[in-house]
């Protein structure tokens, strides 16, 4: 199978290319294989409502750039109808705020942006996954 190398604090991973997920992700399968659920439909759909909504208004104060933000919204459009659902992988019962199911959300979303924008999955540099995705946003707070 075929991999990407991607980057974070902790060093370098490689993500199967196939993968809308990333690094983040990968790194919460591994540390919470706490029960094999996943999330389901319904919090994935709800959780990328409010992520097209944040894009939406990003764009409109005017911090996320116009094109980038048309994509995001885009992207999430598309899971809304029903695909990429599948890369939502982090176990239900995983650690913390929610912070890894987040991250996997945003991870998705960026690399769906950047495939459509023609660029490669794992590209962070042009649309990042707590940059661009989750802009004024925190699972922390």
């Amino acid at each position: 199978m075929e991999t990407r190398p991607e980057v974070d604090s902790l060093g370098v991973r490689q993500v199967l290319k196939t993968a809308y997920y990333g690094i983040q992700t990968l790194r919460a399968m591994e540390n919470f294989p706490v029960s094999g659920l996943k999330a389901p439909v319904g919090f994935i759909r709800a959780y990328i409502y409010v992520k097209k909504a944040a894009a939406m208004a990003n764009m409109r104060v005017g911090w996320l750039d116009k094109k980038i933000g048309e994509v995001i919204v885009r992207a999430c459009d598309e899971i809304l109808d029903g695909k990429f659902l599948d890369q939502f992988v982090v176990d239900v019962f995983q650690a913390g705020a929610g912070t890894s199911f987040n991250m996997n959300v945003n991870e998705v979303l960026a690399n769906r942006t950047l495939e459509i924008l023609g660029k490669n999955k794992g590209d962070y540099k042009r649309v990042n996954p707590n940059d661009h995705i989750n802009m004024a946003q925190s699972s922390n707070d």
